[in-house]
């Protein structure tokens, strides 16, 4: 079978050498080691030395040399927003300190649907929706990656 080793990350991905894409929603882009099947038939075996989160744009490199792209499927996510660009910081705070995972944009938040979450934030003022468009939360603060390969620094730390 044929084994992919690395990662590339966006900016350096040689989109010639793609041979196929697999899209992936975002509790399967947070891989170590697994065989996975491209949309088009490819299949092959991650094998990454530590687990590590597969971006929207990034690429698979295959022990062949070729690239298969990782695309981020579509979810249903709840869009937060306000009118005013102070409440909606107010509410990243209480979602960040639920330590649950959003992608934050110039106008909205987005989260995995979740009821409770979307009650509570309703309680708290928002305009909520539920939309269904891909996940691309913001990585960790103490992740750092390199280009055209993969590493992470993870920190674990506690509440007090």
């Amino acid at each position: 079978m044929i084994r992919a080793t690395s990662i590339i990350r966006r900016d350096a991905v040689d989109s010639e050498r793609i041979v196929d894409i697999i899209t992936l929603d975002h509790g399967d882009r947070h891989r170590r080691r697994i065989v996975l099947n491209a949309d088009g038939g490819t299949a092959f075996l991650l094998d990454l030395d530590k687990a590590d989160v597969l971006e929207d744009g990034d690429a698979i490199r295959l022990d062949t040399g070729w690239l298969v792209e990782v695309k981020a499927a579509p979810e249903r996510l709840i869009q937060v927003s306000t009118e005013d660009p102070l409440d909606l910081l107010t509410l990243a705070w209480h979602i960040g300190n639920r330590h649950v995972p959003a992608e934050v944009t110039g106008t909205a938040i987005y989260i995995a649907y979740d009821h409770v979450l979307l009650d509570m934030l309703r309680g708290l003022g928002a305009k909520t929706e539920a939309v269904e468009r891909p996940f691309r939360p913001v990585r960790g603060a103490y992740h750092h990656h390199e280009h055209g390969g993969h590493s992470g620094h993870h920190h674990g730390h506690g509440h007090g």
